[in-house]
């Protein structure tokens, strides 16, 4: 049987970064959830579907194969047998995922891809809805958090450093909305499982953070 770790949490709370360094440290395919939004969204432009045809997106997404492998240490994702790695980036895919993403269907489709993949593989997987929804019979489950205020700083000192202009009052704001919208959500809320374990990283640095989890994992495995 595989071995799955899920991560779940509100936006900046660190989750992928810490995924896939656990991932890196315990041997695990990270899956990269965003990753498969953003290749379904390839197949869609590819197949000339209109982003505000939510019909069409429900029935073309159901031809689409999407799976993560790790080759030469690099994460690689494959549509229907293609490495699409170079493709995923572009504008034009980041604003089709963004209209085609909430639809329940290409959901529903998504995480079924996800349960296949960790079916078959060792994984580490972060998102919102992972531990309750895509993995409930996870061996481990983890719900990362960080306060607004920590999670806003880290977001506005990665702009800053990529020399953008923002306000740190306007991005706290932000992540407060998202954090109410991602809660009460019908689809696939976010919340802690019952049995997931609570890791604050406020006050803690990201090696720290890995370690404790990894030891979480040790230790539910008897090591």
């Amino acid at each position: 049987m595989s071995y799955c770790v899920a991560i779940d949490g509100p936006a900046g709370a660190g989750k992928s970064t810490i995924a896939r360094q656990i991932a890196k440290k315990m041997n695990l395919i990270y899956v990269d959830t965003g990753a498969m939004y953003r290749a379904m969204a390839l197949f869609l432009i590819r197949e000339g579907v209109d982003g505000a045809d939510q019909e069409e997106i429900c029935k073309k997404c159901e031809e689409a194969d999407i799976t993560i492998k790790y080759e030469n240490g690099e994460q690689v994702v494959y549509l229907n047998g293609e490495n699409v790695n170079a493709f995923l980036r572009t504008e034009e895919v980041g604003k089709m995922a963004s209209v085609s993403s909430p639809q329940p269907r290409l959901r529903k489709k998504i995480v079924a891809l996800q349960k296949r993949l960790a079916e078959s593989a060792d994984v580490v997987m972060d998102g919102r809805d992972i531990g309750t929804c895509v993995l409930p019979d996870a061996d481990v489950k983890i719900y990362l958090t960080a306060s607004s205020s920590v999670r806003a700083k880290r977001r506005f000192d990665e702009l800053t450093a990529k020399g953008e202009n923002c306000s740190l009052e306007d991005i706290e704001k932000d992540i407060v909305e998202r954090d109410n919208r991602d809660m009460t959500r019908k689809e696939s809320p976010l919340m802690q499982a019952e049995d997931a374990i609570l890791v604050d990283t406020s006050d803690m640095p990201v090696n720290e953070v890995v370690q404790k989890i990894i030891a979480i994992c040790m230790e539910k495995r008897g090591i």
